[in-house]
């Protein structure tokens, strides 16, 4: 199935995401699941040791208790237990037969810790979440053969909450994805580079593209090393094709010229001088179309009037009878472009149109041409009412050289038209792409930069 088209008639990009984000994720993945995973093997092997911790402090605080208690008189034992509770929020109380009390939660570590207090403290001992409905950490204990209960509040020997451990895995967690970052973007940013300067590469800018030939990395150095070396040779190459074209439009454009005077001036036969005459008119196209698609690719961009550059192209071609054109196109519509070039491509495009576009068994072209704003672009369309061009062939007509099967049999045809539009729409930062219209026809979609602040009227 064919991919979808955006309205400049090319494929639409599918959803990605750059390397930054795809290495930061990685690595926050790898981070935060290594954060997540150490947390639990230091909870697992915490939680043991601080319930033998907790068990052995509270058996310490009801021996200590237990000694005061044996060791003080009936009268001295009331203000002993009034201290213990004012200074270390302990409270000893007799045991009732008709307390009520509730054990300690369930669970491995609360078992394990009942039972170090009782073989600390005797099989006797009991340990409960309240008594009479009072919440704390109740201990029963006995000495000799009066039973006591110890008080004491729960929070100081209870482990973190769950709320400490979240803070401090969240902070973990944090610092780690900040971490990801700063080594995503250290990762990326050569990269980043690289596909910059390679931009600007492509649109012909070499002057300012050299690479850091220092970095840090030694990788690094020697892929910026080899780009440098490439951008260079490849700036020769293209001063050394403007000397040659300049070359090639004197020396081949002088002789014909000369071979068009002799012609003028030495052939009799009038049928035979103007053939001769359309022949060399004829290679002088040709030749230019060349220099068209090997011009270089320097182009100084500034805001221009679509609306004024389309009437210039159109009105040379109002004459002609084999044309008829219909324009809807939206007002004051700027364009950021090259002028002249921008003219040239529309051109070629309305020749194209001329020569292959004609309604099936008329001589007839007739040439659509609509364009509007859409966000900060200018869709230009034109579209003809011939027969088309086969799918399989859409893609190719803007290769150099190739020409379709109408245009087989041309002799005037270089197979170039098409391909110096692509590359002058390229030029100026802008799309364009072919499509079949659906009631017939070939499309010309152009999608250019809107210029500056210009809106719609």
């Amino acid at each position: 199935m064919p991919a979808p088209l955006d309205d400049s008639g090319q494929p639409k990009p599918k959803l990605g995401i750059s390397l930054f984000w795809r290495t930061f994720f990685l690595l926050g993945l790898l981070l935060v699941g290594s954060v997540l995973a150490w947390t639990q093997i230091l909870q697992e092997m915490e939680l043991e040791p601080r319930t033998i911790q907790t068990a052995n402090q509270i058996a310490s605080v009801v021996n200590l208790s237990r000694a005061a208690v044996m060791h003080a008189d009936a009268i001295a034992r009331v203000s002993l237990f009034k201290t213990m509770k004012d200074q270390e929020h302990l409270i000893i109380r007799l045991r009732e037969p008709k307390d009520v009390f509730e054990p300690l939660a369930e669970g491995y570590l609360n078992r394990h810790m009942v039972a170090q207090l009782q073989s600390r403290l005797g099989p006797d001992t009991v340990v409960a979440d309240s008594v009479n409905q009072v919440p704390g950490l109740w201990i029963g204990f006995s000495i000799d053969k009066d039973r006591y209960w110890l008080q004491t509040d729960r929070n100081r020997f209870d482990q973190p909450t769950g709320r400490t451990w979240t803070v401090w895995l969240l902070t973990a967690a944090a610092l780690s994805l900040a971490g990801a970052a700063g080594i995503a973007r250290l990762i990326n940013r050569p990269l980043k580079d690289l596909s910059r300067a390679a931009s600007r590469v492509r649109e012909g800018d070499f002057a300012a593209t050299a690479l850091d030939e220092t970095a840090g990395t030694q990788e690094i150095r020697a892929v910026n090393y080899g780009f440098n070396r490439m951008t260079r040779k490849l700036a020769q190459i293209e001063q050394d094709r403007m000397v040659m074209l300049a070359g090639i439009s004197h020396d081949l454009r002088t002789p014909l010229a000369r071979l068009r005077l002799e012609t003028e001036m030495s052939v009799p036969d009038t049928q035979a001088r103007e053939a001769m005459a359309g022949d060399i008119a004829q290679l002088d196209a040709i030749i230019g179309k060349f220099l068209d698609y090997a011009r270089p690719g320097d182009m100084r961009l500034s805001p221009v009037s679509l609306n004024d550059t389309v009437e210039a192209c159109l009105e040379p071609l109002r004459k002609r009878r084999d044309m008829e054109f219909k324009v809807a196109l939206q007002d004051h519509l700027v364009v950021l472009a090259d002028p002249v070039e921008l003219q040239r491509a529309l051109g070629n495009l309305l020749e194209n149109a001329a020569r292959y576009g004609k309604t099936e068994g008329t001589n007839l072209a007739r040439v659509d041409i609509s364009a509007r704003y859409r966000d900060n672009k200018v869709l230009l369309r034109l579209r003809d009412h011939g027969c088309g061009v086969p799918v399989d062939q859409l893609k190719q007509l803007t290769t150099p050289f190739f020409r379709g099967e109408s245009a087989r049999t041309s002799a005037n045809s270089t197979g170039l038209g098409l391909a110096i539009v692509e590359q002058i729409i390229a030029r100026m930062g802008g799309v364009f792409g072919l499509t079949n219209a659906t009631s017939g026809g070939l499309c010309a979609n152009i999608v250019l930069q809107r210029a500056g602040n210009s809106a719609p009227a």
